[in-house]
């Protein structure tokens, strides 16, 4: 090699190694802004830019960082709200882009765990080790590609499988005031529901409800199939965002690896209402008794999210309660969640207040999916039980006076000496399981008592 170009080439040599070292040595620049106002939960930043639903860290002179996420922006001001605590904050605090979405932590290591909103364990086990990550917002799923909902899917409570049949993929609405035996139901379809995987989703609830329901309705061995996450009321409206779209993920990860996966949300109302507190918090104007427009977007992208994936895959069986204020049926997000469910069972407090329970309402509770997924004798005897309940309740203050007199009607002898026997078959104990084909068979045996022929036995979908 030439002299003069071997001494080019170490000068060169030299220069990059100084440079490396430099590069080394320098401190990595970071971009800041600084917090220029605060109402209620909402910070406002100003001197940064950062997508909405990225992670910032808001940082004030001897206190924690506190975790921020961008829900929106006006201008050059960014609006952020706090994930945690915000106890502390001070005016121009800095903030400090982290680059960063929130993600869901999926995998088998979730089964027997309890996490928050954000994905950390609250159960003292040791720290989560999921291996695998997926966004909160989930995945689009064509509508043409989704199996239908075609198999009936066992819950364990008689009524529900005779009279309003649930089948795998289905979205039911489980609409009830307070003090109805909500919680209740929602614990026997847990413990009896034929179901790969369990996860429950206690969003914006009563903290001391997460640990209730882990220990008097799940139990261990519902426990070790189940993963619960956990957002309280006291946690903050994006925690409560979160904790439903994390819930729903971990189904949505489930399914995707072939397993039938029984998903309860308690409760949408309450998610609807972290909605309405992040939107009016930021600007946005309210709409339908204060719920801004957004609630009414946002309630249907996560419901959608649930269901049967692509055919052959797995599915998402969900329950989601709607809390009815003052047992109002036409509350907004009532009225919205029964439109884009596939079907709802109302629990009436007229029931409740007798000790009937279940306390489910069967002339107000529908299964769009019913059709689907029994056979006509089977839809047949349950519009008859309807017919003769929904007899026996129009006269019923005529008969409670006594002023209905025998053979006047034979539609209304008819519901008088049969309601004692429907009343018993509505009822179930907390602890008593009624299998699918049992509920069936009782069904069958409660109508045709007194028929003048011997008709053959109903069978459950599936068996010749």
């Amino acid at each position: 090699m030439n002299p003069l170009h071997e001494r080019r080439l170490k000068r060169i040599s030299h220069h990059l190694e100084l440079a490396e070292q430099q590069a080394e040595n320098c401190t990595t620049l970071r971009i800041e802004g600084r917090v220029t106002r605060m109402v209620g939960l909402t910070l406002e930043a100003a001197g940064i830019r950062a997508p909405v639903g990225s992670r910032c860290l808001v940082e004030s002179p001897g206190q924690k960082a506190i975790e921020t996420e961008v829900v929106g922006f006006s201008g050059d001001r960014l609006f952020l709200m706090a994930t945690d605590n915000i106890t502390g904050l001070s005016p121009d605090a800095r903030v400090i882009p982290t680059g960063k979405v929130y993600d869901a932590p999926v995998g088998d290591e979730l089964l027997g765990r309890v996490i928050d909103g954000a994905g950390n364990p609250l159960d003292g086990k040791g720290p989560l080790r999921c291996k695998q990550r997926m966004p909160l917002s989930g995945r689009f799923i064509n509508p043409m590609q989704r199996d239908p909902i075609k198999k009936p899917l066992d819950v364990g409570v008689r009524v529900i499988n005779a009279l309003f049949s649930v089948g795998r993929g289905q979205r039911m609405g489980l609409f009830a005031g307070s003090g109805v035996g909500k919680s209740v139901l929602l614990g026997m379809m847990t413990k009896y529901t034929d179901a790969d995987i369990i996860v429950v989703g206690l969003i914006g609830e009563r903290g001391r409800e997460v640990k209730e329901f882990i220990d008097h309705i799940l139990g261990p061995e519902g426990m070790a199939r189940s993963v619960v996450v956990a957002a309280p009321a006291d946690n903050p409206p994006v925690m409560r965002l979160h904790g439903a779209a994390l819930a729903t993920a971990i189904a949505e990860y489930f399914r995707d690896e072939g397993k039938n996966v029984l998903l309860l949300m308690d409760s949408l109302t309450r998610y609807a209402m972290a909605q309405r507190e992040l939107a009016l918090a930021i600007g946005e104007p309210p709409a339908t008794k204060g719920y801004p427009a957004s609630v009414f977007a946002k309630v249907p992208q996560l419901v959608e999210r649930a269901g049967n994936g692509n055919s052959g895959g797995g599915s998402i069986t969900a329950f989601y309660t709607v809390l009815t204020e003052g047992d109002d049926q036409q509350d907004p997000i009532a009225d919205s969640a029964r439109a884009i469910l596939d079907g709802h069972i109302v629990l009436s407090r007229r029931l409740a207040e007798r000790g009937h329970f279940p306390a489910i309402d069967i002339e107000a509770s529908i299964s769009r999916a019913m059709p689907q997924i029994t056979e006509r004798e089977h839809q047949l005897l349950m519009m008859r039980l309807k017919r003769i309940y929904s007899t026996y309740e129009k006269s019923r203050d005529l008969i409670s006076v006594g002023a209905y007199s025998r053979g006047a009607d034979a539609e209304i002898d008819e519901s008088i000496n049969m309601m004692p026997k429907i009343v018993h078959f509505l009822q179930q104990d907390l602890h008593d399981r009624a299998t699918f084909t049992e509920s069936l068979s009782q069904l069958a045996q409660l109508l045709r008592v007194g028929d003048k022929k011997p008709q053959p036995a109903l069978k459950p979908p599936g068996q010749a």
